[in-house]
């Protein structure tokens, strides 16, 4: 009769396989139907410093007023804190005024001291390497209303600008 050798190891191995393929499971995203549910609950909460450079040629500013506008030289109404509401969506308060950039149902954008739903748009890295901005909260028959600077640096209304324009591609600069 033929022992087989070492049956304590091929045991002990086996034991630390199944411990391994346990571990392994526990730490893979979970499974809902045909999808996989994934955790980013590390990424609410983050505030970064930018200061956003359009297409156009201007960086995003919020003058004393609550008037969004474009402008060319350094001012700190330029710089905002974007913080990371949930993924995918931020909110921008300017560092010089204090005031957060909202979008009203008509698409027009203007700055205001608290923070609400309006504040609130869906940031989106596109193809050409800028970013840009949507309202989570309005639309305009069905289109996204996006955060758009025209040639002259006046702020564009929401209804009127599509993911494809260059008014409404920003570069994050950071600060």
């Amino acid at each position: 009769m033929h022992k087989a050798p070492f049956p304590t190891t091929t045991s002990l191995y086996l034991k630390f396989c199944i411990l391994l393929l346990l571990a392994v499971s526990t730490l893979s995203p979970c499974v809902k139907g045909n999808r996989l549910i994934h955790s980013y609950k590390h990424l609410e909460g983050d505030v970064r410093w930018r200061r956003f450079f359009s297409a156009t040629h201007y960086f995003l500013s919020i003058d004393q007023t609550g008037q969004v506008r474009g402008i060319r030289k350094f001012s700190t109404n330029s710089i905002f804190q974007v913080y990371s509401v949930n993924v995918g969506v931020v909110a921008m308060h300017s560092a010089g005024t204090g005031l957060y950039i909202a979008m009203d149902s008509r698409g027009k954008l203007y700055g205001v001291k608290e923070y609400g739903p309006n504040c609130e748009f869906q940031e989106r890295i596109e193809e050409n390497g800028y970013n840009t901005y949507s309202s989570v909260r309005w639309r305009h028959n069905g289109n996204f209303m996006y955060l758009a600077l025209r040639e002259n640096g006046l702020a564009r209304l929401g209804r009127r600008t599509r993911r494809t324009h260059y008014s409404t591609h920003f570069l994050p600069v950071s600060i």
